[in-house]
C-alpha cells in the first residue's frame, strides 16, 4: 500500500474536495475518454446522485463539473477565468474544450441532481454522458468521488483498484503495527521510511519541491484568511471572524490581558482562516479533505509561531509522517464525510496533525502512533450536516477544535513512552464500523443534524 504525500496533500479548489475537485476531475478524466473514443460528438450531459446531489449546490458540484467538462482543473484553477467561462457557456450553451468539437451543454437541462438511492459504488456517484448529432448517448462512464480529491470509476472501485501501480517501494505498510514493526526493524523514523517510498517513487528533488509547494500554499491560505473580512457567499450571511479574532490577539501581546488558554484562540484562528478561504472558494490544500483542510495547516503554523525551537527545515518530516497517517486511515476505513461522517474527515485531519507535530518534537515512532490514535478516537462518532449544503457550519469553527485536539493528544503522548492501551489500527477500525453504521442523514447529505435544526435560509 503506497500513497503519496502528494496523494494526500493535493493543492486544489475550495469549498470540498470531494464535491468540487472530485467532480471536476472526473468530468477532466471522461474528457480525455472522449478524446481517445473513435465516436464523433456534439454534446454532454451529467447527472449527479446521492450526496452529490443533494448538497451539491452548496458544495459547487454543478459548477465544478460544468468547469471540468470545459477543461478546467483544481490545481491550475483560475477563478476569473472560471467566472468568464460560466457566463459564456451560459450565454451560448456550448462547451469548448480543448482537442474536441464544440459540444451542446444546457446547464440547465443537462445538469440533473438525482435525489433517488445512491448509485452503488459509494454515496458520492456522478454519471458523464457524451451525445451524438441525434442526442443519443454513444459514450457513458459512472465515477466516484471517494474523498479527498480521488476518483475512481465505477470498474475501478468494483476490482478493487487503488492508487498503487508503481514500484515496490522499500517500506510498503498497510498498518499502523507493521508501520512500527518496520521503525523497530530498520531504526528510522516514519519520516524517514516514508520519505525513501517517497524518492523511490518520484526522487529527492520533486518530493522537497513538491513540499515546499504544499506548506507555501498552506501558509498563503492562513494569511489570506487572517487578512479577509466580510460575509461568506451561500445565503446563510455567516460572517468571517479569523481577522477580528487574528487582530484582537496581537492587539493583547504584551499588555497582559491574556490567559495561558489564549493560544487555543490563535490555534482557531489559523484553522478558521483556511476554512473561511475554502467556503469562499478560494485556494487550498486538501489535508486530507477541503472541510478539514485548516486543521493540518493551524497545526504547524501554531509549532513555528509558538513553540520554541521550531524550524521551518523541520516541515517535511512533519507533512511525511502526517501522510503516512493518512494513508492508513485512507485505506484501512475512509477520509469521506459522506462514506463515514466527519469522523473521517476532520478525525482523520486531527490525527495525522498530532502524528507531525509529535513528530517534529521527537517524539518516537511508538510516540507518534500513541498521539494519531488519541486525536482520531475523540472524534469517532462525529456527523457530517453542513447547514445548507454549505462548508461553513458546523465545519469552519469544527476544524479550530480539531487542531486544538490535535495539539492536545500530541502533547499527550509526548508525556508518555508510547505504551497505550488501545492501538491506532483498532481506531481506525472502529472508525470504520462507526461509519458504516452511521445513518445516511448523517453522512453529507444536510438532511439531519444541525442542517435540520438551524434555520437556513
Amino acid at each position: 500500500m503506497f500513497l503519496s504525500v502528494f496523494d494526500m496533500f493535493k493543492v486544489g479548489v475550495g469549498p470540498s474536495s470531494s464535491h468540487t475537485m472530485g467532480p471536476m476531475i472526473a468530468a477532466a478524466r471522461f474528457l480525455d475518454a472522449m478524446r481517445a473514443s473513435p465516436f464523433e460528438f456534439h454534446g454532454v450531459r451529467a447527472s449527479l446522485h446521492g450526496s452529490l446531489a443533494f448538497t451539491g449546490v452548496g458544495h459547487a458540484t454543478d459548477r465544478a463539473t460544468i468547469l471540468g467538462l470545459a477543461g478546467f482543473l483544481p490545481d491550475t484553477y483560475d477563478h476569473q477565468k472560471a467566472d468568464a467561462a460560466l457566463e459564456q457557456i451560459r450565454d451560448t450553451h456550448t462547451l469548448r474544450p480543448e482537442n474536441l468539437p464544440e459540444l451542446r451543454f444546457n446547464p440547465k437541462q443537462d445538469m440533473k441532481f438525482d435525489f433517488g438511492p445512491n448509485l452503488p459504488g459509494h454515496a458520492n456517484g456522478m454519471v458523464l454522458m457524451a451525445t451524438d448529432a441525434q442526442g443519443d448517448v454513444t459514450l457513458q462512464e459512472t465515477y466516484y468521488s471517494i474523498g479527498g480529491g480521488f476518483v475512481m470509476t465505477a470498474d475501478e472501485l468494483a476490482a478493487g483498484m487503488d492508487t498503487d501501480e508503481g514500484a515496490p517501494v522499500p517500506y510498503p505498510f498497510k498498518s499502523a503495527a507493521e508501520m512500527l514493526q518496520m521503525a523497530k526493524t530498520s531504526g528510522k523514523s516514519i519520516a524517514a521510511m516514508k520519505k525513501a517510498n517517497e524518492i523511490e517513487r518520484g526522487g529527492s528533488d520533486n518530493l522537497a519541491k513538491g513540499c515546499t509547494r504544499i506548506w507555501q500554499v498552506m501558509n498563503d491560505c492562513i494569511d489570506r484568511g487572517l487578512t479577509t473580512d466580510g460575509t461568506l457567499p451561500g445565503g446563510l450571511a455567516v460572517r468571517r471572524r479569523a481577522k477580528t479574532i487574528h487582530d484582537a490577539l496581537l492587539a493583547e501581546r504584551g499588555m497582559n490581558l491574556s490567559a495561558p488558554h489564549t493560544i487555543n484562540d490563535w490555534m482557531s484562528a489559523y484553522a478558521m482562516a483556511v476554512n473561511e478561504e475554502n467556503a469562499a472558494g478560494g485556494q487550498v490544500v486538501t489535508a486530507p479533505t477541503n472541510g478539514a483542510a485548516g486543521v493540518l495547516p493551524a497545526v504547524i503554523r501554531y509549532w513555528l509561531d509558538h513553540v520554541p525551537g521550531a524550524a521551518p527545515s523541520r516541515i517535511e518530516d512533519f507533512l511525511l509522517t502526517a501522510a503516512a497517517i493518512g494513508g492508513l486511515v485512507k485505506f484501512n476505513a475512509s477520509i469521506s464525510g459522506a462514506e463515514a461522517g466527519c469522523q473521517a474527515e476532520v478525525g482523520s485531519a486531527a490525527a495525522m496533525a498530532a502524528a507531525g507535530l509529535c513528530a517534529v518534537m521527537r517524539g518516537t515512532p511508538e510516540q507518534i502512533e500513541n498521539a494519531a490514535e488519541i486525536a482520531l478516537e475523540h472524534h469517532l462518532g462525529m456527523t457530517c450536516d453542513p447547514v445548507k449544503g454549505l462548508v461553513q457550519v458546523p465545519c469552519i469553527e469544527r476544524n479550530g477544535l480539531g487542531a486544538i485536539k490535535a495539539v492536545s493528544a500530541a502533547s499527550l503522548a509526548l508525556r508518555g513512552d508510547g505504551h497505550h492501551l488501545v492501538p491506532l489500527d483498532s481506531v481506525i477500525e472502529t472508525m470504520r464500523q462507526t461509519g458504516a453504521d452511521m445513518h445516511e442523514k448523517y453522512k453529507e447529505t444536510s438532511l439531519g443534524g444541525l442542517a435540520v435544526n438551524i434555520p437556513n435560509c
